[in-house]
């Protein structure tokens, strides 16, 4: 089929890192390995930080010109089969994609779609209204996270199919596994929200284990870098080692020499990341929070913790510090299930088989 791609909350080709881009490639090359044609659609951001008159109402005038663009390229050189919408939720509703369908007869797929009853309140009341229609008017809604597939729930007879997080994980089994003793490692952006709280619980987590002999890398960057660091200046000179923002290619190279992958993950949605530092053959250590438990296997792939305890987060660390039979033995099956459960081919067939069951096209 001919898919037309559409990411309303941050294009594919946005030139900066996040998880959100990152799945959002990894989605069109899996529909690409399962045989389609795929383009993006639209490079249009619908993304509102917050909601006000002015703001909903020069989003819908884009959208509307997007509309027509598009429109009038299908009507001259051809429509596409099917709309595939990935990520939309109540701050980046698609407010292109549902007319479309409607007036070319095509087939509409959303991709971790995501709804929540508690954010209906003021103007994004009329956002999630637009989320709830899209997730009605859809072939099918393939959800990521058992989280969101409750979540739409709140649409009465959605199609939903369940797809689990992925990576693409070529680069980083490339790399035999060679750790460092002590080594921790930890791939995250600096900005404020969940982020910033997740580096502040790493650094409280840290301080209570002064007494043991342990490195931590530092990959990323981001507004908030200069806060990020003064968390951790009460560190002996040589404990933390900042290396800011890195290749895909220099990232897998840090993997495998560490020992730990160490993030708390307060808010992920899941986090591709514990998937990359798995498949490079490292134990996490996380909460048990949000979507966390959707890539990271409790007791097989690495510990998860209660939210919020910082204790419990901390001594974590440490028993795998310590006990280096049980790291070896969940980093063996942390690469197994990373870099085959959740490769980007098993992932494509998975995704090729939900389209061919859900689109006319298909049939």
């Amino acid at each position: 089929m001919k898919i037309a791609f559409y990411c309303p909350l941050k294009s594919p080709n946005h030139p900066v890192p996040s998880g959100d881009r990152l799945m959002a490639r990894l989605l069109m090359t899996a529909l690409e390995r399962a045989g389609h044609q795929v383009e993006i659609a639209s490079e249009l951001r619908a993304f509102m930080p917050e909601a006000s008159s002015a703001a909903v109402g020069a989003l819908a005038a884009a959208a509307e010109a997007e509309r027509g663009r598009l429109s009038a390229r299908w009507r001259e050189a051809g429509r596409p089969d099917a709309w595939f919408c990935y990520h939309p939720y109540y701050k980046a509703p698609d407010l292109i994609g549902p007319a479309l369908v409607r007036d070319f007869g095509l087939d509409y797929v959303t991709a971790e779609a995501s709804y929540s009853a508690r954010r209906n309140t003021g103007l994004w009341v009329q956002m999630q209204a637009h989320v709830l229609e899209a997730v009605k008017l859809a072939s099918v809604n393939i959800c990521l996270t058992r989280r969101d597939l409750a979540g739409l729930a709140a649409a009465p007879d959605a199609r939903l199919a369940l797809l689990p997080p992925f990576i693409d994980s070529g680069l980083l089994l490339e790399k035999q596994p060679a750790p460092r003793p002590g080594q921790l490692i930890t791939v995250a952006m600096m900005r404020s929200g969940d982020k910033m709280q997740s580096y502040v619980m790493l650094a409280d987590a840290l301080s209570r284990l002064a007494h043991l002999p342990w490195q931590l890398s530092v990959i990323g960057y981001g507004p908030r870098a200069d806060e990020v660091r003064a968390l951790f200046a009460g560190f002996d000179e040589g404990r933390i080692v900042w290396h800011g923002q890195k290749t895909a290619d220099e990232i897998a190279g840090l993997l495998s020499k560490s020992a730990l992958y160490v993030w708390p993950g307060c808010g992920e949605a899941y986090g591709l990341a514990y998937l990359e530092a798995q498949a490079a053959g490292l134990p996490v250590v996380a909460q048990e929070i949000a979507g966390v438990p959707e890539v990271v296997a409790h007791g097989r792939t690495g510990l998860l913790t209660p939210a919020g305890d910082i204790d419990a987060y901390a001594k974590a660390i440490e028993r795998l510090l310590t006990r280096n039979e049980e790291r070896l033995a969940l980093a063996g099956a942390a690469r197994i299930f990373a870099g085959e459960e959740r490769s980007l081919d098993r992932a494509a067939v998975r995704l090729g088989t939900i389209l061919d069951q859900h689109l006319k096209r298909a049939e």
